[in-house]
């Protein structure tokens, strides 16, 4: 098989390297999707909540290339929850000297 179609085996040997990749770095893989709505509610919160930057600059600060389907900003309560790639996290402002936490929960959104 190998001599009559070269391209099909290394296609063949690529996807079993990719796979065995996949296999050995599959609990970093699966922490991923947590990262997208973490990375966001905390670094919104402190754009807006520490740094003192209006919502708009905030926005185009923490975008990223894999998009966020939700982003709630509550002011009065200074709390910031972010849902990507189906996972929410909340960050709240814990003061000045403290900044933004991120929190056990997420607040619903």
């Amino acid at each position: 098989m190998t001599r009559r179609r070269p391209m099909l085996s290394v296609l063949l040997l690529l996807l079993a390297g990719l796979a065995a990749l996949a296999w050995f770095n599959r609990v970093h893989l699966a922490a991923f999707p947590g990262i997208v709505g973490a990375y966001t509610a905390k670094e919104y919160c402190s754009c807006r909540y520490v740094a003192g930057n209006p919502p708009e600059y905030c926005t185009g600060y923490v975008k990223l290339y894999l998009p966020i389907s939700a982003l709630h900003d509550d002011a009065d309560g200074r709390r910031v929850t972010a849902r990507g790639l189906g996972r929410s996290h909340t960050a709240a402002w814990q003061g000045e000297r403290q900044g933004c936490r991120l929190l056990e929960q997420a607040d619903p959104l």
